[in-house]
């Protein structure tokens, strides 16, 4: 079975989730957390990025997203490319990162294993696109996003996590804007 992303409906808006390869936890400090919000944003402005809902984990995203462009594969494709190559940067260049060698390391065998990847390999190559098509679903997966950190023990209410839009649904973007013209579009 290919291992590419299906995504089908071009124009759809879509259910994303992708993991660290191994589902290592390497989003445990601020400045990591900041490589994928400031991802988003570039990918907003650039790329044509249309974000309705997010959570990063320790090892996993979660997005309902939309590509402006009729483009999901390759929007999501140059964001976890420049992720993968921003967070390596971040990992190497931090001197209190305790597990450098050992990440790098993990990245590396990965890497080695894929002949596709020139060094490191940082992302698992799935995302398990699914295309959301009734307000029903939409909501469902909302609700799958915002209570992934209470479900994982993080917190007790899902407002409390500051890597979700959870935040954002309660007015408070300080971490990402997101979309909301167009949600069922």
């Amino acid at each position: 079975m290919s291992r590419k992303y299906k995504f089908h409906n071009k124009a759809g808006l879509y259910f994303v989730s992708f993991a660290t390869i191994n589902w290592i936890d390497v989003f445990t400090r601020e400045m990591y957390f900041n490589v994928l919000a400031e991802s988003i944003n570039y990918c907003r402005k650039e790329k044509g990025m249309e974000l309705y809902a997010y959570c990063f984990m320790p090892s996993h995203v979660h997005f309902i997203f939309r590509s402006a462009n009729d483009e999901p594969s390759e929007l999501l494709r140059d964001f976890k490319r420049h992720t993968s190559k921003k967070k390596i940067e971040v990992i190497e260049n931090n001197p209190q990162e305790s597990r450098k060698e050992w990440l790098l390391w993990m990245f590396e065998r990965a890497g080695i294993k894929n002949a596709t990847t020139s060094k490191y390999q940082f992302w698992q190559h799935h995302n398990k696109p699914i295309e959301l098509w009734s307000e029903k679903v939409i909501k469902q997966k909302i609700d799958y996003i915002h209570n992934n950190p209470v479900e994982s023990g993080f917190v007790t209410n899902a407002v409390d996590w500051k890597y979700s839009s959870a935040r954002n649904f309660q007015d408070d973007n300080t971490i990402l804007e997101i979309d909301t013209v167009g949600f069922l579009g």
